[in-house]
């Protein structure tokens, strides 16, 4: 006869050994960030806001006999509005879920908030500038396809295009964090947006009340004057007779905004209950 153990049966599933870390997190807030309906929306607006008002504008200048100063400046001019698509698209990334409270199984799923800052950041960013780089290239041959035979024609050998061409991408990458870290640090929507809002364009026109010296010290600071350098060909030293930083000196700018914004969430969110 066969012998009987009266050894007890475990029933429980082993198991993996380790914890999750950064690739995990990755991996999972990029499904998030396609499954919510503000990314597709977003992103259309994205869309429409940078190559339709480009079509509009560029097709301005189509006739004229003169040649405009500078063409791809006007090509890009739908950047001015897209940044804030981009921008209510990171605000969302992490908003949305403060606001449905799926940041509980967010934070349960992965304890190590600075891992989920930095997931989200990586993903708002690597996306962010993926489409910012292929919106900016699709939109200078859109507008310069409608400019060619005139004046004003432009071409990507021209002095100065590609630069604005690829800065324009980084651009709208890092206004996509900035939205980000500023609704990683006030955690509702529209206090985020409005923030946004604030930050790129009512700043921007309070300041214009202000005494000149003030603004001639502050204004090369505004992200909407830094984003002016950025879309120019020739990066000018005054912008309306106001100083300005270089173009790559004002997006390390941004980044060092967008850098404190995330940081400063990251250290309030450790801090916070959910």
């Amino acid at each position: 006869m066969t012998a009987v153990s009266n050894a007890p049966v475990s029933f429980e599933r082993e198991l993996p050994s380790g914890r999750a870390g950064l690739r995990q997190a990755l991996s999972a807030e990029w499904t998030k960030f396609w499954s919510v309906r503000s990314t597709p929306w977003s992103l259309f607006a994205l869309i429409v806001a940078t190559i339709g008002l480009g079509a509009l504008s560029t097709n301005a200048l189509h006739g004229q006999p003169f040649a405009f100063p500078d063409p791809t400046r006007r090509i890009l001019v739908g950047f001015n509005l897209g940044q804030f698509a981009i921008g209510v698209l990171g605000v969302m990334f992490i908003s949305a879920e403060y606001g449905t409270g799926q940041i509980r199984s967010t934070l349960s799923a992965m304890p190590r908030r600075p891992v989920v800052v930095a997931a989200k950041a990586i993903v708002m960013g690597g996306v962010s500038l993926v489409v910012g780089e292929i919106l900016s290239f699709v939109t200078f041959f859109m507008g310069s396809a409608i400019l060619a035979g005139t004046q004003s024609h432009v071409s990507i050998g021209d002095s100065g295009v590609m630069r604005v061409l690829v800065e324009s991408g980084i651009y709208l990458a890092l206004m996509g964090l900035i939205g980000l870290g500023l609704a990683t640090i006030l955690r509702n929507t529209a206090g985020s947006i409005a923030t946004f809002a604030g930050l790129v364009l009512i700043l921007t026109l309070l300041l214009s009340a202000m005494p000149a010296s003030i603004i001639n010290a502050v204004s090369r600071y505004l992200p909407a004057n830094i984003g002016a350098t950025v879309f120019a060909v020739s990066t000018p030293g005054r912008l309306q007779g106001t100083p300005v930083f270089s173009s790559q000196v004002g997006l390390v700018i941004l980044a060092l905004y967008a850098l404190v914004l995330l940081c400063g969430g990251c250290i309030l969110m450790i801090r916070r209950d959910t």
